[in-house]
Parts: C-alpha cells; structure tokens; sequence
C-alpha cells in the first residue's frame, strides 16, 4: 500500500502548475477560455416578436437536430434569423447594435422560453468560437450551447422567378376565406393545400375537401400570366399571422418548385405542392333555383345550438323550409337527443328539406362577411351554395357544400 506522504508527493507533482511543461500549460489556458468571436446587442421584446412570428416552422419532432435551432447572422447592425423545416423557410430582420459580423446557430425552445420571461431591456449575445452562447440581461448571465451554422440548410434559390404584388390584407383575406377547407387527407396531396390560379384579371383562390368547396376571386390583383400552383396549408397560416393585414404592399414570385413571399424584412419560401388540383369546375351547380337569404348570425347560433344534439360521427341538422319559415333539426338515436329550433327567413322556392353537416355550415358562414347570406339550393340530393350578400366590387366568394342523406 502506496505511504501517504509518497501519494501526497506524487499529487502534487502531477497537478502543481510550476512543476507542468510550457506544451502542457498552453494547452489548459486554450480550453480554459474560448476567444470570442462576435458579440451584439438586442432588445428582448424587438427579438422575441420577430421569433414568434417564425418558430411555427420549426417542427416539434425532427430527425435533424439542427432543425430545432434558429440561424442568426448578423451583418452592419443588421440581425437576420433565420428558421426552417426541409419544406418551408421563414426568415425576419431586426435592427440590433454590433461591431463583428458572423452565424450561429442557437437552439429556438430555450431561447424562446427564456426571452418570454425577461422583461423589455437590451441583452448582450457573446458567442465564442465553439458556438459557445452567453446572454447577458441586468441581473442575469444565461448560458447555451450552440451550433455550427454550416450544417444549416441551404435556402432554395428564387431563380427563373414569375412575381407580382398584392396587397397584404388581400392575401390574408384569401388564406383566411379557403385554408379552413383543405383537406387532412395525406392520401390526396392537391387537397392538402390551396389552389391558386393567376391570370390578367386577377387572382382567386380554391381549397376543397371533397365535402366542401370554397372559391374567392380577386380582380385587383394583376398578374403578368395565366398560371396555376398549390401551396401547402402550414406557409399559409404562418404567412397569415405573419404579415398584417393592412394596405401595405407584398411581393409574391414562384417558380415551378417555390412560392416566395416578401413583406418588408419579413420573407417566407416554401416548396410547392407537386400534384395534379382536382377540375373542381364541374362540381359547381350551373343553376341552383330556389333561394334563401338569412340573418347570418342567426343562422350560426341556431346551427351551434341545434348541433350539440346531433350524432357526433356526422354532426348532420336537417333544414326544413317552408315560406317565411326555416326550421332546424339534429337528432342522435343512440342517445336520444334531439334538438329543434325556427327561426325566420325569406324564401323562393318548394318547400324542402335538406340535411347538411352543421360543422361545414358554421366554418363557412364566419367566413362570409355580411350580416345576411344567400343560400342557393335545389334538391335533397345536389350541393348547396353559400354566397354573402354584401362584398367588395373587387372580390366574389362562393362557399359550396354537399348535402348528407337525410335520416329517416
């Protein structure tokens, strides 16, 4: 057994500093401390509003750890960041104070937690050259391991790109009036998305699920060419919360592959849907006959009421019409339950009844912006058609949905 005093001895040459060699000292101060590589200055609240507007892009669950990062560059005061997932790319702008200019990646959960409880102040952002992140605020000091900005995804290039601009209040409202309609169906990628079709007279927007159809026209959008592509439901809703909905104006581009959106410092790309949107022409009645006009708000909450008592699987309410009289009825005989209610309206038609999936009804009347809507109807067995009475002279909104049979 070793003597102690030998151990001691031993201990002390080994770890003493004086007794080290010059090589091995140099090697403890280099990993003792990192030089730093760049360093700026943001405000929490300014950083943490651009975060928000892009972090629904990053995915909860990835196969790429990078993925789950933000990209910051920062370049002449000027901070960029930078979020994707493979399919989409969201990247904003801010003004911040530096003298250096450099990439890192740093992890988006943990920074979004932290900036969302510290109150509005100037933090530092230190970043050694190993990606090492230290945030400093008044009375904390905050650090995270970062990554190297290298192995983060290339953007896709805007080449060979057809643009033209938009309102961003006309593009919210034609996300907002058709992306409730996409399909969920993975099995049917062109429903997944909305239809865009272009041409000199303006735009209109498509989304179906085969239950239901919505059609929104604009004709003060001018676009240089006659031409058609998908895009993806999730770029939309994060375009939509994105960008506000006021008269400024956008710039879109596309090419065969991208969508590129453009919103003063705020720019979205997402890779378009490569798949073939169902002739959905031919499923819009020519001729409709009879009409009901509704208060639609009326409308709404005797839906919502009436369908509480409704079979869950087909949330079905049959409306029964008979002169100035609108009638609503949901049953589930399983349970049963049933509700009834009437309520007035004016009407051109036969008398008819018709059944109809009340979820369908109520999504598409919020997206009716009137105080009265128009139904056009015809039989038990053909699609009905919602349109408001009240729009702009440069948009049309036609809401289609298929009628359910009837339980006997």
């Amino acid at each position: 057994m070793a003597n102690p005093a030998e151990l001691t001895g031993w201990l002390y040459k080994v770890f003493h500093p004086c007794l080290l060699g010059v090589g091995s000292k140099a090697k403890i101060s280099s990993f003792a401390t990192n030089q730093l590589t760049m360093k700026f200055i943001a405000s929490s609240s300014s950083l943490l509003k651009q975060l928000q507007h892009i972090s629904g892009v990053i995915n909860a669950n990835t196969v790429l750890p990078i993925l789950e990062d933000f990209l910051f560059e920062v370049e002449k005061n000027k901070l960029t960041v930078v979020a994707t997932d493979l399919e989409t790319v969201m990247r904003v702008q801010l003004d911040i104070e530096a003298k250096d200019s450099g990439k890192v990646c740093i992890p988006a959960k943990i920074l979004m937690d932290s900036l969302k409880n510290i109150a509005d102040q100037p933090l530092t952002f230190n970043i050694d050259k190993n990606f090492g992140i230290e945030i400093t605020s008044d009375n904390g000091k905050y650090k995270v391991m970062g990554e190297n900005p290298d192995n983060f995804p290339k953007e896709p290039a805007a080449d060979d790109t057809t643009s033209f601009t938009m309102t961003a209040s006309a593009l919210v409202t034609a996300i907002n009036k058709t992306l409730f309609a996409t399909s969920n169906d993975d099995l049917r990628p062109a429903m997944t998305g909305v239809f865009f079709e272009l041409d000199k007279k303006g735009l209109q927007a498509v989304a179906t699920d085969a239950h239901r159809l919505v059609r929104y026209k604009r004709t003060d959008v001018k676009c240089p060419k006659a031409d058609s592509f998908i895009v993806p439901r999730k770029p939309l809703n994060l375009v939509k919360t994105a960008i506000p909905s006021n008269e400024d104006e956008i710039t879109i581009s596309y090419n065969s592959n991208h969508l590129f959106v453009k919103h003063g410092t705020t720019q979205m790309s997402c890779r378009l849907i490569d798949a073939r949107f169902p002739d959905y022409k031919v499923v819009i009645p020519a001729d409709n006959p009879y009409r009901l006009t509704v208060n639609k708000n009326d409308f709404q909450g005797a839906l919502r009421r009436v369908s509480v008592f409704s079979n869950k699987s087909t949330n079905q309410v049959a409306l029964s019409i008979s002169g100035s009289e609108l009638q609503l009825a949901a049953q589930d005989v399983d349970f049963s339950f049933e509700g009834n209610e009437r309520m007035k309206c004016q009407y051109n038609g036969e008398d008819l009844m018709i059944a109809f999936n009340a979820r369908f009804l109520i999504e598409m009347l919020s997206a009716a912006d009137s105080d009265e809507i128009n139904m056009e109807l015809s039989t038990p067995t053909k699609a009905g058609i919602i349109k408001p009475t009240d729009l702009d002279d440069n948009e049309e909104l036609l809401m289609l949905v298929m009628p359910l049979m009837l339980n006997q």
